[in-house]
């Protein structure tokens, strides 16, 4: 599948108020509606219409789903009844309970709920049967607009619903998600984090339960006092766990909310407490502190008040935070500034984003494990000049993101395996080479690679420069992916991605010398051989004497230069304008044949007649040419084969290429000089 070039040069995040339009129509919300209300009709979206193909890519609706407008299900319809809620989520027949965690998390903070469900919408006079909600992905702010239609079955929502009957946010907020990742059924499993974060632009952090920090309880508690988003959950040891209820009531592999964190005076003493929401709406916790447990009944009942606790069977239940770290396993934490955990002063950071392709056969070297290609990486370079307030190191997070992979899913994308590795920079600037990491062990990576659409851990190191090199696990893998770096002081980032660069010896001015050699004469009597009295070539008679000559070199495997080879070489070297090779450009171009062969042959490393062609990069900076990542990534989709080789053929077809496109770039570059001096002239 295609990977677009993507720009890497750092730029900071965007504001949610520069929403970008995503209607196929180039209209925004507002003027689509106004559109609908002037012709008297109800929008109807053709970005992602009412039929089976905007629910599943794999398989037919189980049961025939009729899409229906809210009106058209009960009689007065609401946008929002009583404000947002988190009791306003219900599952319906879709595993995605993590998105639904998230939109739990979300009614809990106003300001942030306002950005992504527009709340001056609704069923009133003004109704054109289109609505629209914002979410953040990679770096921009996008506005996706839908119209009201929702599968049915039996006059009753199939998927998200509110415990209100007649209220719809909740419904058309799932609806506007799965417009953005292409269908319902690409909703199907996930991590509470990756909706949490595409809510706010936020950058996750998680914890296990386990093996968390000892105050992991006021982490948790100043997480969400700044409103940061909390999820957690059980882990499985296999498929057929998956939605297992345990004696407790709990739900393996499910997604739930952490909505409150508090202390209660019980038998004096203070006892700590988590409030967790289950996003079906029902299937509790049955331990201690659960909604009808004996221990609420030494509990005062103001104290009840201020915790809002009921005895309601809504899926929301308070437990011991100790039972909390018994039975749960995961904690994820989506920080909305993002500001630090760990230290009592809130305070933003500095953020900078990088956007990035890993391309088979070019840059998708995979992880250290292949030492022959890890190399080939994109590489990042951070420049941690400021220490952290009265530390000694600097506090920087980085949050590596595999772009549009649930997107993607219809063609069958699965999350890859990715995570990073950091080593200390070397003085020198540039691409870092294959003995650089054969000799250098990182001084930070990662905790693991891992298949979630984000890796991202908190690091604290020196001051100093560093190379940080993101990695799918396997190479030859191919992914978009944005790299967010959040440092609590200013950090400075920069892509490696090498400048274009052109450093080619003079050109060899062919001089008659007193005595010819043996190799000479040899060509001289073939040239005139297929010449004639001319002693001129065409790219036919060319390729008859190159493949005649090659053919007799013991040092290289070599199968047959193509006619499209020789039309290049006689555009280049043709200083005539005729079409055809004298004898003297013959021998220029020959004295450079022989130095392609030799860096060729250089990093051909098994002596097959091919290279690899994750060694293109090296082998053009041996011949002149410092090659870009995109530059690179499209020169090695033109020239390698489907095992990511390149031939002799190829490997001199593109520096011939590259030969004529810099003399054609020079030759521009001097008459711009040429018209700046005549104007300073003037």
């Amino acid at each position: 599948m295609p990977y677009l070039y993507q720009d890497s040069k750092p730029r900071p995040p965007m504001l949610p108020r520069t929403a970008r339009a995503t209607h196929s129509s180039g209209k925004a919300y507002e003027e689509l509606k106004q559109d609908c209300l002037r012709r008297g009709v109800l929008f109807e979206d053709p970005d992602f219409p009412a039929c089976n193909s905007s629910l599943f890519f794999s398989e037919k609706p189980p049961i025939p789903f009729i899409w229906k407008r809210p009106r058209d299900i009960v009689k007065d319809p609401k946008f929002i009844v009583g404000g947002a809620t988190r009791t306003d989520i219900c599952q319906g027949d879709l595993g995605d309970c993590w998105l639904l965690a998230a939109i739990a998390s979300l009614t809990l903070n106003e300001k942030t709920l306002a950005r992504v469900v527009p709340l001056d919408q609704n069923f009133g006079p003004d109704y054109a049967g289109i609505f629209h909600f914002q979410f953040w992905q990679h770096n921009e702010w996008l506005d996706v607009v839908i119209d009201d239609r929702l599968p049915t079955f039996k006059d009753r929502l199939v998927f998200l619903h509110s415990a209100e009957h007649n209220e719809f946010w909740s419904a058309l907020l799932e609806k506007a998600y799965a417009k953005l990742n292409g269908s319902y059924e690409a909703l199907k499993g996930g991590s509470t984090i990756e909706a949490m974060e595409d809510f706010t632009g936020g950058v996750g952090e998680m914890y296990e339960v386990k093996k968390a920090p000892d105050n992991f309880y006021e982490i948790l508690e100043k997480a969400l006092k700044r409103c940061s988003m909390v999820g957690c959950s059980i882990d499985t040891s296999s498929a057929a766990e998956s939605e297992a209820k345990t004696p407790f009531g709990l739900i393996k592999g499910h997604a739930y909310s952490v909505t409150g964190i508090d202390q209660v005076s019980y038998r004096g003493r203070q006892v700590q407490l988590i409030r967790i929401r289950n996003p079906w709406g029902q299937v509790e916790w049955k331990g201690p502190w659960s909604d009808n447990s004996l221990e609420w009944r030494s509990v005062s009942p103001s104290e009840q008040r201020r915790l809002s606790q009921a005895a309601q069977d809504d899926g929301e239940f308070w437990m011991k935070f100790e039972d909390f770290k018994v039975h749960f396993d995961k904690v994820e934490i989506c920080n909305l500034t993002p500001d630090a955990l760990e230290d009592s002063t809130a305070h933003k950071w500095e953020v900078t984003i990088h956007q990035g392709s890993w391309v088979r056969g070019s840059t998708a070297g995979g992880c250290r494990n292949f030492l022959e290609t890890f190399w080939t990486n994109p590489q990042i370079k951070l420049h941690l000049t400021e220490k952290d307030d009265g530390q000694d190191d600097c506090t920087f997070i980085a949050a590596l993101m595999q772009k549009d992979r649930r997107k993607l899913k219809r063609l069958g994308a699965e999350m890859l395996t990715i995570g990073y590795s950091i080593y200390e920079s070397p003085s020198r600037d540039g691409h870092l080479g294959k003995d650089f990491f054969r000799y250098h062990p990182s001084k930070a990576r990662s905790k693991t690679y891992i298949n979630l659409r984000e890796v991202s851990n908190r690091f604290k190191l020196p001051p100093g420069d560093y190379i940080l090199v993101p990695t799918t696990f396997e190479p030859h893998q191919e992914a978009d992916f944005c790299l967010r770096i959040f440092s609590e002081k200013k950090a400075i980032t920069e892509d490696l991605d090498e400048n274009v660069a052109i450093d080619l010896p003079e050109p060899i001015n062919p001089t008659p010398s007193p005595q010819e050699t043996e190799e000479e004469k040899q060509f001289q009597t073939l040239f005139e051989q297929i010449s004639g009295k001319d002693m001129e070539v065409s790219a036919e008679e060319l390729q008859y004497v190159l493949n005649a000559v090659l053919k007799k070199a013991k040092n290289i495997k070599f199968k047959n230069l193509s006619l499209i080879s020789c039309r290049n070489i006689v555009s280049l070297m043709d200083t005539s304008g005729n079409g055809k090779l004298e004898f003297s450009e013959f021998k220029v171009f020959w004295e450079k044949l022989k130095k392609w062969i030799n860096i060729f042959l250089q990093f051909d490393f098994d002596k097959s007649g091919s290279m690899s062609s994750y060694e293109l990069r090296s082998a053009l900076k041996a011949a002149g040419y410092q090659l870009n990542n995109y530059l690179l990534q499209l020169i090695v989709l033109r020239y390698s084969d489907e095992q990511f080789q390149i031939e002799f053929d190829d490997f001199l077809n593109c520096l011939i290429r590259l030969e004529n496109a810099s003399r054609v770039f020079q030759a521009l570059s001097a008459k711009n000089n040429e018209f700046i001096n005549l104007n300073i002239g003037e």
